[in-house]
């Protein structure tokens, strides 16, 4: 098997060769290279010490080198090399106590995550899978290289990459890795927020969202968002679902784009209705307020996450008006530009057309034709250019002032009379109409 290897990790590896020491790509790029994918990096394992490896090179970084890692800068581009390593004991579920270079390849990768991780390559000797990694991308599985309960002992984020990776690349989990994720979910309580998080939005983002069910199956939500359990748990006796809450929300992120912040806003949307169902007499639930309750949700499990405050804003300001359904005007549009904010309605209108493609086929044209005319009519405030916002109006703070409003909150406040009148009627945003009627506010 031949892999083609970018010019300056070759050299590299020659370089590494030409001293007198093994040196091959390994990992991530070796398995996509297999697969016909294209590597984001190409990481190269070698016998030489670190001390070693920066005499070989006349521009390396000391990126990670307690742990055995020297970047080479070469033709512009940098390549991580790593000499070959045997991890210490894992006593927090996180780190090696201490590691142990070692001049095995084997003993290097047979510390790896899984098989398919776990391939070496160089031009010379060519394939080095020593535990059946191309056979399990044949069998498109995911398997722990050795015992799973060792390697999720070590490193419990281990767990949620199975899952990503299984997402990521369409391929099942071996049935026995997937007993010891059960078996030791609990232990991913010790992995940071910010690990978790990487881990979630690489699912969430793949082609196979999907496979948040199996993050439910497999335990690991209930450490890290049990909200999703409740979710999966949560039936909807209705004539408008033909899921629960979960599956619901699985089949709208399957219908909206693959981008981080509009995937999380789907898995969001109805995070509030678990603890809002009510069912009436006649069996059927009704979520009256899981907008609002979702948005307040939303907010605290992105947090948790530590998910930055542009794309927390973003998804709760979804999940807030995700559901609202106002009768489609071009004055109710302008309210809805208003609240959610301009930038935002063509988001909030991918949203309402996955919502809809994850519901029952009850009243489905016309759930789909009331998002088409809440679009067109989008469009035609945009192209008439309407007040939407206080910036929008003909008039401005210093207006009021030359007027001899005292700046303050009075400016503020009669601004926002101003807008509503205009959101109201559009043929009020009129320079002198405004004027006049500010003076008039400011008279009350």
């Amino acid at each position: 098997m031949k892999i083609v290897i970018p010019v300056g990790a070759q050299k590299v590896l020659e370089q590494l060769q030409k001293n007198g020491f093994e040196a091959y790509v390994v990992g991530g790029c070796v398995r996509d290279s297999i697969m016909g994918r294209c590597p984001n990096d190409w990481d190269i394992t070698t016998s030489a010490l670190p001390e070693e490896v920066k005499t070989c090179f006349e521009r390396t970084i000391d990126t990670g080198i307690v742990h055995g890692t020297v970047t080479v800068r070469m033709d512009g581009e940098s390549y991580e090399v790593t000499t070959y390593r045997i991890d210490g004991k894992y006593e927090d579920g996180r780190h090696p106590t201490e590691v142990t270079f070692t001049p095995n390849l084997e003993e290097d990768l047979k510390r790896r995550d899984f098989t398919i991780n776990a391939m070496a390559y160089n031009p010379t000797e060519g394939l080095v899978d020593l535990f059946g990694g191309v056979s399990d991308i044949e069998r498109k599985m995911i398997r722990c290289v050795g015992d799973g309960m060792a390697r999720f002992s070590e490193d419990a984020l281990r767990m949620l990459r199975a899952l990503r990776f299984s997402a990521q690349l369409d391929f099942d989990i071996e049935e026995e890795t997937f007993l010891a994720i059960q078996k030791l979910a609990p232990t991913l309580e010790k992995i940071s927020a910010e690990r978790i998080q990487v881990e979630l939005v690489k699912l969430v983002t793949s082609n196979h969202p999907e496979k948040m069910r199996d993050v439910y199956e497999s335990g690991l939500s209930k450490i890290f968002m049990p909200e999703w359990d409740a979710m999966m748990e949560c039936p909807q006796n209705s004539i408008h679902h033909c899921y629960n809450v979960g599956e619901h929300t699985i089949e709208v992120m399957k219908h909206v784009p693959a981008e981080k912040k509009i995937r999380l806003a789907a898995l969001l949307h109805d995070v509030g209705k678990p603890l809002c169902r009510k069912t009436d007499e006649k069996g059927r639930d009704h979520f009256s307020g899981h907008p609002l309750l979702g948005a307040d949700m939303a907010k605290d499990i992105l947090q948790r996450l530590k998910f930055d405050n542009a794309t927390i804003d973003f998804v709760v300001r979804l999940v807030r008006y995700h559901d609202e359904r106002p009768a489609a005007t071009k004055r109710n549009m302008r309210r809805m530009m208003n609240r959610v904010g301009s930038e935002n309605i063509e988001d909030l209108l991918t949203i309402k057309r996955g919502d809809a493609a994850g519901q029952s086929e009850y009243q489905i044209e016309e759930k789909n034709n009331y998002i088409l005319e809440l679009e067109r009519l989008y469009k035609e405030v945009l192209k008439d250019e309407e007040a939407v916002t206080v910036k929008d109006l003909k008039i401005n703070g210093k207006d009021l002032m030359d007027l001899g409003i005292k700046k303050g909150p009075k400016i503020g406040e009669i601004l926002h009379t101003l807008l509503e009148l205009v959101i109201e009627d559009p043929s009020m945003n009129d320079r002198e109409i405004l004027l006049d009627r500010a003076k008039k506010e400011n008279q009350k």
